[in-house]
Protein backbone atom coordinates (compact mmCIF):
# COMPACT_ATOMS: atom_id res chain seq x y z
CA UNK A 1 0.00 0.00 0.00
CA UNK A 2 1.24 3.63 -1.08
CA UNK A 3 1.38 6.33 1.64
CA UNK A 4 0.89 9.80 1.72
CA UNK A 5 1.25 12.91 3.63
CA UNK A 6 -1.64 15.80 2.75
CA UNK A 7 -0.55 19.80 4.40
CA UNK A 8 -3.40 21.40 4.72
CA UNK A 9 -4.80 18.41 4.88
CA UNK A 10 -7.65 18.98 7.28
CA UNK A 11 -10.34 21.14 4.85
CA UNK A 12 -10.66 22.61 1.34
CA UNK A 13 -8.63 20.98 -1.55
CA UNK A 14 -6.30 19.18 0.98
CA UNK A 15 -9.31 17.64 2.64
CA UNK A 16 -11.13 16.39 -0.56
CA UNK A 17 -7.46 14.80 -1.76
CA UNK A 18 -7.37 12.72 1.48
CA UNK A 19 -10.45 11.82 0.50
CA UNK A 20 -9.73 10.98 -3.03
CA UNK A 21 -6.96 9.66 -2.40
CA UNK A 22 -8.18 6.65 0.47
CA UNK A 23 -10.70 5.98 -2.00
CA UNK A 24 -8.12 4.58 -4.14
CA UNK A 25 -6.65 2.55 -1.59
CA UNK A 26 -3.75 5.13 -0.59
CA UNK A 27 -2.66 5.03 3.37
CA UNK A 28 -2.66 9.17 3.87
CA UNK A 29 -1.92 11.39 6.85
CA UNK A 30 -3.00 14.63 6.93
CA UNK A 31 -1.15 17.42 8.69
CA UNK A 32 -2.70 20.88 9.65
CA UNK A 33 -2.70 23.51 12.06
CA UNK A 34 -6.26 23.02 12.88
CA UNK A 35 -9.50 21.00 12.06
CA UNK A 36 -9.91 17.47 11.69
CA UNK A 37 -6.13 16.16 11.13
CA UNK A 38 -3.72 13.37 11.74
CA UNK A 39 -1.37 15.28 12.82
CA UNK A 40 -1.07 19.22 14.01
CA UNK A 41 2.20 20.77 12.52
CA UNK A 42 3.40 23.95 11.30
CA UNK A 43 4.67 23.21 7.88
CA UNK A 44 7.01 26.39 8.59
CA UNK A 45 8.16 24.49 11.95
CA UNK A 46 11.40 22.42 10.79
CA UNK A 47 12.26 20.90 14.12
CA UNK A 48 8.12 19.77 14.07
CA UNK A 49 8.70 18.19 10.96
CA UNK A 50 11.78 16.32 11.46
CA UNK A 51 9.35 14.65 14.40
CA UNK A 52 6.58 14.25 11.76
CA UNK A 53 8.70 12.43 9.41
CA UNK A 54 9.79 9.70 12.34
CA UNK A 55 6.57 9.56 13.88
CA UNK A 56 4.56 8.85 9.99
CA UNK A 57 7.34 7.18 8.58
CA UNK A 58 8.38 6.90 4.79
CA UNK A 59 5.85 8.24 2.24
CA UNK A 60 5.41 7.71 -1.32
CA UNK A 61 3.62 10.88 -2.05
CA UNK A 62 3.74 14.56 -0.78
CA UNK A 63 0.75 17.06 -1.40
CA UNK A 64 1.62 20.42 -0.24
CA UNK A 65 -1.70 21.77 -0.03
CA UNK A 66 -1.14 24.19 2.81
CA UNK A 67 -1.28 27.78 2.26
CA UNK A 68 -2.66 31.23 3.25
CA UNK A 69 -4.39 33.85 0.55
CA UNK A 70 -2.67 37.00 3.26
CA UNK A 71 -4.42 40.12 3.03
CA UNK A 72 -6.72 41.67 0.24
CA UNK A 73 -4.88 44.94 -0.77
CA UNK A 74 -2.82 47.42 -2.70
CA UNK A 75 0.77 46.52 -3.14
CA UNK A 76 1.43 50.28 -2.00
CA UNK A 77 -0.62 49.82 1.17
CA UNK A 78 1.48 46.25 2.46
CA UNK A 79 3.37 45.84 5.13
CA UNK A 80 6.70 43.65 5.26
CA UNK A 81 5.48 41.28 7.94
CA UNK A 82 2.58 40.30 5.73
CA UNK A 83 4.91 39.72 3.25
CA UNK A 84 6.87 37.48 5.61
CA UNK A 85 3.80 35.30 7.15
CA UNK A 86 2.34 34.77 3.50
CA UNK A 87 6.20 33.36 2.00
CA UNK A 88 6.99 31.78 5.36
CA UNK A 89 3.74 29.24 4.40
CA UNK A 90 3.13 28.74 0.86
CA UNK A 91 7.20 28.90 0.00
CA UNK A 92 9.21 28.00 2.89
CA UNK A 93 6.50 25.43 4.48
CA UNK A 94 6.50 23.95 1.00
CA UNK A 95 10.01 23.87 0.31
CA UNK A 96 10.60 22.64 3.86
CA UNK A 97 8.12 19.61 3.59
CA UNK A 98 10.03 18.53 0.26
CA UNK A 99 13.52 18.49 2.42
CA UNK A 100 12.17 16.66 5.07
CA UNK A 101 9.86 13.58 3.22
CA UNK A 102 11.48 13.89 -0.34
CA UNK A 103 14.76 11.80 0.48
CA UNK A 104 13.07 8.82 1.23
CA UNK A 105 11.78 8.71 -1.80
CA UNK A 106 15.13 9.39 -3.82
CA UNK A 107 16.18 6.08 -1.82
CA UNK A 108 13.76 4.36 -2.84
CA UNK A 109 13.74 5.43 -6.43
CA UNK A 110 9.90 6.68 -6.69
CA UNK A 111 7.95 9.26 -5.65
CA UNK A 112 5.04 11.51 -6.65
CA UNK A 113 5.01 15.35 -5.04
CA UNK A 114 2.52 17.80 -6.19
CA UNK A 115 2.29 21.58 -4.54
CA UNK A 116 -0.32 23.55 -4.75
CA UNK A 117 0.27 26.76 -6.94
CA UNK A 118 -2.51 29.37 -8.28
CA UNK A 119 -3.63 30.76 -11.41
CA UNK A 120 -2.47 34.29 -9.50
CA UNK A 121 0.74 32.55 -9.45
CA UNK A 122 0.87 33.10 -13.43
CA UNK A 123 -1.68 36.07 -13.86
CA UNK A 124 -1.35 38.04 -10.82
CA UNK A 125 -4.30 39.01 -9.25
CA UNK A 126 -4.92 43.15 -7.96
CA UNK A 127 -5.05 43.86 -4.33
CA UNK A 128 -3.54 40.33 -3.92
CA UNK A 129 0.01 40.94 -4.92
CA UNK A 130 1.30 38.90 -1.56
CA UNK A 131 -0.30 35.63 -2.64
CA UNK A 132 0.03 35.98 -6.70
CA UNK A 133 4.20 36.49 -5.83
CA UNK A 134 3.91 33.30 -3.28
CA UNK A 135 2.64 31.07 -5.60
CA UNK A 136 4.52 32.33 -8.86
CA UNK A 137 7.81 31.18 -6.33
CA UNK A 138 6.15 27.70 -5.35
CA UNK A 139 5.78 27.00 -9.47
CA UNK A 140 9.41 28.30 -9.81
CA UNK A 141 10.28 26.29 -7.12
CA UNK A 142 8.44 23.25 -8.66
CA UNK A 143 10.55 23.53 -11.62
CA UNK A 144 13.84 23.57 -10.39
CA UNK A 145 12.96 21.03 -8.04
CA UNK A 146 11.66 18.73 -10.89
CA UNK A 147 14.90 19.22 -12.68
CA UNK A 148 17.23 18.09 -9.89
CA UNK A 149 14.93 15.27 -9.36
CA UNK A 150 14.16 14.43 -12.64
CA UNK A 151 16.53 11.08 -12.45
CA UNK A 152 15.90 9.85 -9.56
CA UNK A 153 12.23 8.47 -10.14
CA UNK A 154 10.53 11.23 -7.62
CA UNK A 155 8.24 13.43 -9.93
CA UNK A 156 7.52 16.97 -8.87
CA UNK A 157 4.79 19.03 -10.47
CA UNK A 158 2.21 21.76 -9.54
CA UNK A 159 -1.13 22.36 -9.91
CA UNK A 160 -2.85 26.12 -10.65
CA UNK A 161 -6.15 26.27 -10.24
CA UNK A 162 -8.50 29.32 -10.94
CA UNK A 163 -10.98 29.97 -7.71
CA UNK A 164 -12.55 26.95 -6.59
CA UNK A 165 -15.04 26.79 -3.50
CA UNK A 166 -13.28 26.19 -0.26
CA UNK A 167 -13.16 27.90 3.42
CA UNK A 168 -9.42 29.44 2.35
CA UNK A 169 -12.04 31.87 0.04
CA UNK A 170 -14.47 32.74 2.83
CA UNK A 171 -11.91 35.31 3.84
CA UNK A 172 -11.52 36.98 0.08
CA UNK A 173 -13.25 40.22 -0.59
CA UNK A 174 -16.50 40.08 -2.60
CA UNK A 175 -15.27 42.37 -5.22
CA UNK A 176 -12.09 40.33 -5.42
CA UNK A 177 -14.23 37.00 -5.83
CA UNK A 178 -16.31 38.55 -8.10
CA UNK A 179 -13.59 39.45 -10.33
CA UNK A 180 -10.82 36.36 -10.27
CA UNK A 181 -14.71 34.45 -11.05
CA UNK A 182 -15.18 36.96 -14.19
CA UNK A 183 -12.51 35.74 -15.57
CA UNK A 184 -13.09 32.04 -15.87
CA UNK A 185 -15.25 31.11 -19.50
CA UNK A 186 -17.07 28.64 -17.66
CA UNK A 187 -18.39 31.49 -15.40
CA UNK A 188 -18.33 29.47 -12.34
CA UNK A 189 -15.83 28.67 -9.56
CA UNK A 190 -14.41 25.30 -9.44
CA UNK A 191 -15.50 22.23 -7.25
CA UNK A 192 -12.67 20.69 -4.67
CA UNK A 193 -13.32 16.96 -5.99
CA UNK A 194 -11.94 18.27 -9.60
CA UNK A 195 -9.15 19.53 -8.39
CA UNK A 196 -8.82 16.49 -6.01
CA UNK A 197 -9.46 14.52 -9.49
CA UNK A 198 -6.17 15.74 -10.77
CA UNK A 199 -3.93 14.98 -7.72
CA UNK A 200 -4.84 11.78 -7.70
CA UNK A 201 -3.89 11.13 -11.40
CA UNK A 202 -0.34 13.27 -10.30
CA UNK A 203 0.25 11.20 -7.82
CA UNK A 204 -0.51 7.89 -9.69
CA UNK A 205 1.93 5.35 -11.86
CA UNK A 206 -0.18 6.88 -14.46
CA UNK A 207 2.24 10.28 -14.67
CA UNK A 208 5.69 9.18 -15.86
CA UNK A 209 6.84 11.46 -18.18
CA UNK A 210 6.32 14.67 -16.61
CA UNK A 211 7.74 16.61 -14.17
CA UNK A 212 8.45 20.09 -13.34
CA UNK A 213 5.35 20.80 -14.98
CA UNK A 214 2.37 22.92 -14.01
CA UNK A 215 -0.96 21.61 -14.62
CA UNK A 216 -3.82 24.33 -14.99
CA UNK A 217 -7.12 23.41 -13.34
CA UNK A 218 -9.00 26.81 -14.24
CA UNK A 219 -12.36 26.18 -16.61
CA UNK A 220 -10.59 27.89 -19.55
CA UNK A 221 -9.13 30.97 -17.53
CA UNK A 222 -5.58 29.72 -18.57
CA UNK A 223 -4.11 31.43 -21.47
CA UNK A 224 0.07 29.77 -21.15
Amino acid sequence: MRRAVITGGASGLGAATASKLRTEGIEVTTIDVAGDRDVHLDVTDDAALAQAVDFVGSVDILVNSAGIVGPNKPLLDTASDEWRRVLDVNVLGTAATMRAFVPQMVERGWGRVVNFASMAGKDGNPNLSIYSASKAAVIALTKAAGKELATTGVLVNAIAPAVIATPMNDDTAPEVLAHITSLIPMKRVGRPEEVANLVAWLASDAVSFSTGAVYDISGGRATY
